[in-house]
């Protein structure tokens, strides 16, 4: 499955806890339970 690039325009907290969400769930498996998330896996992509 090919990469997603994102681009994040301005800064402050919406784009840091995104970023930092974004790195911390990465390596979450596909069956754990994830507190305020209902999906670890959408479209294919993890």
């Amino acid at each position: 499955m090919p990469k997603v690039k994102v681009a994040i325009v301005g800064v402050g907290n919406c784009a840091s806890a995104l970023v930092q969400g974004v790195y911390h769930y990465k390596d979450v498996d596909d069956d754990a339970l994830v507190p305020g998330l209902m999906h670890t896996r959408l479209g294919g992509y993890h």
